[in-house]
């Protein structure tokens, strides 16, 4: 295990390993006894740690990787908070009268300030990442603390959490605040049907260009000048839809109308069987109580149509994309690859 000190009070690593070195540690924590507290992050470690033993040599003691990934996110969430209160204490200091003794304060809340902060410095995402698929890069140890260390590659003000991958293909698109992660995941209400709710405006109207060059970092859907199935379903029913929207009078009494009820996309198939996938878009919460189905789409038609819209859109985005535009291409699919230990464990 490597050490770790980035000026957190949880160092979640270096407790569990000072804990294990100690005489006998390890025996007591497979008895789960020892005498002393032994959550973290609301986590009893001891319960969860499992011990490997290889050619009966080496003993190994290894955390499941959600708890492993729960613990890094509590470390970074503490670091931030305690940046930010030491922060709030230096400005608080540095604005008190210039007495002799609030200059003696600000200079030493200054001074623990400046030694106790964190020495790491977000830096923006330039593609680093480019081509990883999430399945391999996502089982290497530090990875969590590593994504960290970017800025989010989509909005690029707030820091990285966690890392936005491709669902088809399975190549990492870039690391990724929690709000834009949120924004960009799809309204299922089932597997194969989706809400189309107001985040859609973000997404295909506001930042329209942001979100399609990120999108268009998974190699896959940037050589086939599409998007994922749930989002190319989402943007045709937002979309290429949108002029077969029934609109009704606002309920306030104004003059203008509002877009009926609430949309909503099914599909049947697959994109892997393109000519037999079929877009459903239809209209729920009618205030007249309809239910009404505006258009059937097959797939390859609406992949047509967005890639039509995409050039006129977002040309910088469209011209990089196609196969015949992409360079290190892999000659062969790579499809996700499911974890298939038994066990989902991690190293830590």
């Amino acid at each position: 295990m490597q050490e770790h000190d980035e000026g957190t009070r949880l160092r979640w690593r270096r407790r569990i390993t000072r804990e294990l070195q100690e005489p006998g540690g390890a025996e007591r924590t497979a008895r789960g006894e020892g005498g002393r507290p032994s959550h973290l992050a609301g986590i009893d470690w001891r319960q969860v740690l499992v011990e490997q033993t290889r050619d009966r040599t080496a003993r190994t003691w290894w955390l499941p990787r959600a708890v492993v990934r729960l613990l890094d996110a509590a470390e970074h969430t503490e670091t931030q908070w305690l940046h930010a209160t030491r922060t709030r204490q230096a400005n608080t200091a540095v604005t008190e009268p210039p007495s002799r003794h609030g200059q003696t304060q600000a200079t030493d809340a200054r001074q623990t300030t400046s030694r106790d902060r964190p020495t790491v410095l977000l830096r923006p995402y330039n593609g680093e990442l480019h081509g990883h698929l999430y399945s391999a890069l996502s089982r290497k140890p530090g990875i969590s603390r590593k994504v960290a260390e970017w800025t989010c590659a989509v909005c690029r003000t707030a820091p990285a959490a966690v890392l936005d991958h491709c669902h088809e293909h399975g190549y990492v698109r870039a690391p990724v605040c929690h709000s834009c992660n949120t924004q960009e995941r799809p309204d299922h209400l089932y597997s194969n049907d989706i809400r189309v709710a107001s985040h859609y405006t973000r997404l295909f109207d506001t930042h329209t260009a942001d979100w399609l060059r990120h999108w268009h970092r998974c190699p896959g859907c940037r050589a086939r000048t599409t998007l994922p199935l749930p989002h190319l379903a989402a943007w045709t029913a937002h979309v290429a839809c949108r002029s077969q929207r029934p609109t009704h009078r606002d309920a306030r009494g104004s003059r203008g109308r509002k877009p009926c009820g609430a949309l909503r996309v099914s599909w049947t198939g697959s994109h892997n069987a393109p000519r037999s996938c079929l877009l459903t878009v239809a209209v729920d919460f009618c205030p007249s109580g309809e239910h009404r189905v505006l258009a059937q789409i097959p797939y390859r038609e609406a992949a047509e149509r967005f890639g039509t819209w995409l050039a006129e859109t977002a040309p910088a985005v469209a011209a990089a994309a196609g196969p015949d535009r992409l360079d290190g291409l892999p000659a062969h699919s790579r499809p996700v690859i499911a974890d298939t230990s038994g066990e989902g464990l991690s190293l830590f």
